[in-house]
């Protein structure tokens, strides 16, 4: 049958474990072309890697606390990150210079720049009598001098931590997912709530990603689910269920390898109290056209806490609570699934 078929190709991927942070890590991220990759965890220090060999090529200090977010921007040259030290800072890529620190009240747990660079966002943590709230910022790289130390939007609604939010497709939107189980919509000019997308997951929204194209997005969550959505209409395409709670997924960016990778699992503490046979660390791919499970890829030590797709398409990444980032580079059976599938539908 197809998944034991795909099983047993996905065992063939042979993974390059990266040891670079103390800590489990928080997320992982491609910068455009794919060649690099930033890494951050809860040990204060992100991290710069080459994408195709896992070298390390710096590090980035001068955060006090859990680094939770990091985003790149279009030309790879600045970075910005998010972190449990009340601020979000901005680096030099290549240097690895601290250029420019915002402080806020509370942990910053999602960091990005808009297209063009001409803003970028952060999410604040409801925590020390905070309201999770998303701030909008001016941004002016080619003199930080003049870069406002005032958002320009507040935007709150959000009755949960507020885990991540993205920018939307030319900058018309932005995307937020959050503890209180809705993804909701913002228009960044106004600060405004456009929409609001719920009644779908029933526990708290880990992550959510953007296809490539920006067409599709997808939300992982703690009840096992993983759901597709279309971006323009908001309307669910697809649903997932799991055997574990989910911390991450994301879509493959090849219109011919049309999968969904996601991974979890049950921290040490959920096991024990729940009797549960293993905490199900694998990352699980299916097919959101054909509507299965390929198989799965396992590895980590712990729950998979992040995942991330190369913007070609021919390897991903995973972080673990283990403190290893895995970057996995697909084979030739991996590309060749799919049409062996379409082709055994029409036959």
């Amino acid at each position: 049958s197809w998944p034991v078929a795909a099983a047993s190709t996905m065992g063939k991927i042979r993974p390059i474990m990266v040891k670079g942070h103390e800590r489990p890590l928080t997320m992982v991220k491609y910068n455009r072309e794919g060649d690099l990759l930033f890494t951050c965890a809860k040990d204060h220090t992100p991290c710069l890697w080459y994408a195709e060999n896992g070298e390390r090529i710096g590090t980035y200090s001068g955060h006090n606390g859990a680094v939770w977010a990091v985003d790149v921007n279009f030309s790879s040259t600045r970075l910005l990150t998010g972190s449990a030290d009340n601020s979000c800072k901005l680096w030099d890529v290549k240097t690895g210079e601290c250029l420019q620190t915002w402080k806020h009240t509370a942990p910053v747990r999602s960091v990005g720049f808009a297209l063009g660079d001409k803003q970028f966002l952060t999410v604040l943590d409801n925590l020390m009598g905070n309201v999770a709230t998303i701030f909008v910022w001016d941004l002016d790289l080619g003199n930080i001098a003049n870069t406002p130390d005032c958002p320009v939007h507040s935007m709150k609604g959000h009755t949960g931590k507020c885990s991540k939010a993205l920018w939307g497709p030319l900058n018309e939107t932005i995307f937020s997912a959050s503890d209180d189980t809705t993804v909701r919509v913002w228009d960044p000019k106004t600060g405004t709530q456009k929409a609001v997308v719920e009644g779908h997951h029933k526990k708290l929204i880990t992550d959510i990603q953007f296809a490539w194209d920006m067409t599709l997005f997808v939300t992982s969550s703690k009840d096992t689910y993983i759901r597709l959505f279309e971006t323009k209409t908001l309307t669910m395409l697809k649903e997932f269920q799991t055997e574990r709670p989910i911390n991450s997924a994301a879509i493959s960016p090849l219109a011919s390898c049309p999968y969904l990778i996601c991974g979890g699992g049950q921290d040490a503490m959920s096991v024990t109290t729940t009797g549960a046979r293993q905490g199900r660390f694998e990352v699980s791919f299916y097919d959101h056209v054909f509507d299965d499970e390929l198989g799965q890829i396992g590895g980590h030590f712990g729950p998979c806490n992040c995942l991330a797709y190369a913007p070609h398409g021919r390897s991903y990444t995973s972080g673990g609570e283990d403190g290893y980032v895995r970057i996995q580079h697909f084979d030739a059976e991996y590309f060749e699934a799919y049409e062996q599938k379409v082709e055994a539908a029409r036959n």
